[in-house]
């Protein structure tokens, strides 16, 4: 890993607003823990109050109505670029902010930097491709279609990949035209908080970008707020709910919402089991299963269930000997996040023991740190919570089925549709398959697979609209239709 200077004093703790780490008005702090051994990382990290909020979102209006609004296409593509470059050149800095705030290994924090970084760069290469639209004139009334940015737009993501979640909530914006209000996490503030530095030495101009932290309150008071456009949620659905029902009674402003999911996966009898298998060990308990598309919910048929349960079980087994310290190259399953997170996890295991067969796990692991046995259930009830909720742990559910149909109804019976996967060796089984499946994302013989260059959210309570590719940057635009009288 190297050698890291982290001191206090190369820290930032404050807000950033209109290119400048300001102290925050309010004043509120807080205290991050290692959910590894809970020793403190870092203090007196400033919280936006209401003023705060109103100064980020004022510089980001006067940015969008001033010298930004001015920018071409190729400035905001240099300046976009420029930042993805000084992200790489911090990535493992920034990395390991993550692994120390909330427990994420640091080899899967660096991959999600990366992934920061590409958003960027990918939107960057949209800058200048939002054509408009011409129709043929009819009785001398000639008509065309241009899409001008939103304005003011707010960003809320969530800790399991912080640095990631900037990324897509503001390279699309900026690409387009928009400015940006970011609320990193009140878990991780710290990796997001060190990209204002960035921002600046990037050349972008002042109030293009601010970052603030705070908890659900400064996410109300940007949901909430009268000079916002639009605004870009990643988190629960209660929260997302909230953030959707705030919008509507201020001023209607644009949401998009990325609201977590209870996915279904399905292993038929022709499935490739070794594949399937490593799909649903060691990538779904990616992150310690804090993943909005793991597969929670997997589905055998009867004919192959004994086989799979009994190795699926070894390698749960094996993969507890993975965890350790999260800063450490080798470590594979990291802590949950808090001890919110820990106790909640914690309490699901202990329902569940009761809604259906433990086969593994189930226990804290170890005595220290918020490490959580990577644990399956077999067979739960039809109403058990730990089938129908979202858990966000390394925990998951198996249950058999019979015929396709009944597999197919089985996914579909959730009030969730974000991903989903098919096993199958059939091409044409695993279309048929797909077209019925109610999610946004159908993984076929793989678990999920996420691309900036692909839309990427839920149906039903999985979410509203879309984020990555051409879709995402629409919902930041708004079409604007010109009439135009020849005859005059």
């Amino acid at each position: 890993m190297g050698e890291y200077i982290m001191e206090e004093k190369f820290m930032y703790h404050q807000l950033f607003i209109n290119n400048h780490y300001v102290d925050a008005k309010s004043s509120e702090t807080l205290s991050i823990y290692s959910p590894y051994d809970e020793t403190l990382v870092a203090d007196n990290i400033q919280v936006a109050g209401q003023a705060d909020v109103n100064a980020a979102v004022a510089a980001a209006r006067a940015a969008f109505q001033g010298e930004w609004s001015k920018w071409t296409p190729a400035q905001r593509s240099r300046a976009m670029n420029k930042l993805a470059d000084l992200i790489d050149e911090r990535a493992n800095e920034l990395a390991l902010w993550e692994s120390k705030c909330m427990g994420q290994p640091v080899g899967i924090a660096q991959r999600l930097t990366e992934l920061t970084a590409t958003t960027f760069r990918y939107y960057a290469g949209w800058t200048d491709k939002i054509a408009g639209e011409q129709y043929p004139a009819v009785e001398g009334m000639y008509k065309i279609v241009q899409y001008d940015p939103i304005g003011v737009c707010a960003g809320i993501g969530a800790w399991n990949g912080s640095l990631a979640f900037f990324g897509f909530k503001c390279a699309a914006a900026l690409a387009v035209g928009c400015t940006v209000i970011y609320k990193g996490s009140e878990k991780t503030p710290i990796g997001v908080l060190q990209l204002g530095e960035l921002v600046k030495e990037a050349g972008f101009p002042p109030g293009v970008i601010n970052i603030i932290t705070g908890d659900g309150k400064a996410g109300a008071m940007l949901a909430s707020h009268m000079d916002i456009n639009k605004i870009s949620f990643t988190g629960s659905v209660f929260a997302g709910k909230k953030v959707q029902e705030l919008a509507a009674k201020s001023n209607l402003k644009r949401v998009v919402l990325e609201l977590g999911g209870k996915s279904p996966s399905l292993i038929f009898p022709d499935a490739d089991l070794d594949n399937a298998l490593q799909h649903h060990s060691v990538n779904f308990l990616f992150n310690s299963g804090q993943a909005c598309v793991a597969a929670t919910r997997t589905f055998l048929h009867e004919d192959i269930a004994p086989k799979f349960i009994e190795q699926l079980k070894v390698r749960f087994q094996q993969l507890t000997h993975t965890m350790g310290p999260p800063e450490e190259a080798n470590t594979f399953l990291g802590p949950l996040a808090d001890g919110k997170q820990f106790d909640r996890v914690m309490k699901f295991l202990e329902v569940g023991k009761q809604e259906a067969e433990l086969v593994t796990g189930g226990s804290r692991h170890g005595d220290s740190g918020f490490y959580v046995e990577p644990t399956i259930f077999l067979n739960p009830k039809d109403d058990a919570r730990i089938y129908r909720e979202e858990i966000f742990g390394p925990v998951i559910t198996l249950r058999t089925f019979k015929t396709e149909e009944e597999a197919i109804q089985l996914a579909n019976d959730t009030s969730y549709g974000l991903s989903s996967c098919i096993f199958t060796s059939s091409a044409s089984r695993a279309l048929r398959v797909a077209r019925q499946l109610e999610a946004g994302t159908v993984n076929i013989n793989t678990s999920a697979v996420f691309g900036v260059e692909m839309p990427f959210g839920g149906w039903k309570q999985s979410g509203i609209g879309r984020e990555g590719g051409r879709q995402g940057l629409m919902h930041y635009v708004e079409a604007k239709t010109i009439n135009i009288n020849m005859n005059v």
